[in-house]
């Protein structure tokens, strides 16, 4: 017998959406289903911060940002709730205090969940946990082609004496060869570096990039065809930094950067990969204490919602 058909969002004609306790998009706990095909999972850790802290706060921000969310996408023209069982797995229990043994529980923690054939969306969190996520999506998939979605390049190599911390997370993985050196790409980079060697790093980490200043100069279409072209066949691991965003629409985040992508634009180019076998996502470094108006906990909460549509819409589901 097949999996039963999925419950989706909570619908209680008395209780408003901003009453009750704030699952991801109102989505029932893992504990209430038998099998879960896209898990939401929260990872409340920010100590490989390098610069402003706070996104251990993020997942409880993005999910009361996450109210709203409603059940068909009418771009995608795909009802992501309903195709696909959607949970909210909670948080990872991971302590603030020593790097290596938060990364071990966040990958015994996603690996849990992968080998029941669960596809993860993690809510960052700063960007260290992508590497015990994406090791954990490999070990059911193999090498996988990244996309990042970031300010910033993330390959770099150590910093105040730790090598895994916000800035190494696909550096470590290319060495590790959990990811396809000849499938990853980065869009939306623009930070400043110390050094041109760090672009060479860069690329010796499979990497290639289209900055911001491509979606002044490209048009989105153009920019898609780029990146499913390098992306190929493989599995997808999507990898979103909220930094991405430009400071205007994204300000709650650890290491803003001016002349960023604009919300929609961003959404443009997501919603060009329908049809990719996406095998995991996360979305990290929002840091609430910064918001304003819940401008990033929306944008982060939306960013999800288009993730876990695009799952649903995934060609090898």
């Amino acid at each position: 017998m097949g999996n039963p058909a999925p419950i989706g969002q909570r619908h209680e004609p008395e209780m408003p959406r901003y009453g009750g306790i704030a699952t991801y998009a109102l989505l029932p706990r893992i504990e209430e289903v038998t099998h879960a095909d896209v898990a939401v999972l929260g990872i409340p850790f920010d100590s490989g911060t390098s610069f402003r802290p706070g996104a251990r706060f993020g997942p409880a921000h993005i999910r009361e940002n996450s109210r709203q969310l409603h059940p068909y996408h009418q771009f995608l023209n795909v009802f992501p709730f309903d195709s696909q069982q959607v949970v909210d797995a909670g948080d990872v229990a991971v302590g603030p205090y020593d790097i290596p043994r938060a990364v071990a529980a966040i990958e015994a923690a996603a690996r849990r969940l992968v080998e029941q054939g669960t596809r993860i969306v993690a809510l960052g969190g700063d960007h260290t946990v992508a590497l015990p996520l994406m090791r954990a999506a490999a070990t059911a998939h193999g090498p996988l082609a990244v996309l990042h979605f970031d300010a910033h390049l993330d390959t770099w190599d150590t910093c105040h004496g730790a090598s895994v911390w916000h800035g190494s997370p696909f550096r470590r993985a290319a060495e590790e060869g959990i990811i396809d050196l000849n499938h990853c790409q980065h869009v939306g980079t623009r930070g400043g570096i110390y050094d041109p060697s760090e672009l060479a790093d860069d690329r010796e980490s499979g990497f290639e990039i289209i900055d911001s200043e491509a979606f002044q100069d490209q048009k989105v279409s153009d920019i898609v065809a780029q990146i499913r072209q390098r992306l190929g066949a493989r599995p997808v691991y999507i990898s979103v930094d909220i930094d991405v965003l430009d400071p205007a629409h994204a300000p709650a985040t650890g290491t803003p950067e001016v002349g960023g992508l604009a919300t929609r634009e961003f959404f443009r180019a997501l919603r060009g990969l329908s049809g990719l076998n996406i095998v995991g996502c996360d979305v990290v470094e929002v840091a609430p204490a910064y918001d304003h108006g819940d401008i990033t906990g929306l944008a982060a909460a939306h960013t999800a919602w288009e993730l876990i549509s695009l799952i649903a819409l995934s060609e090898n589901r």
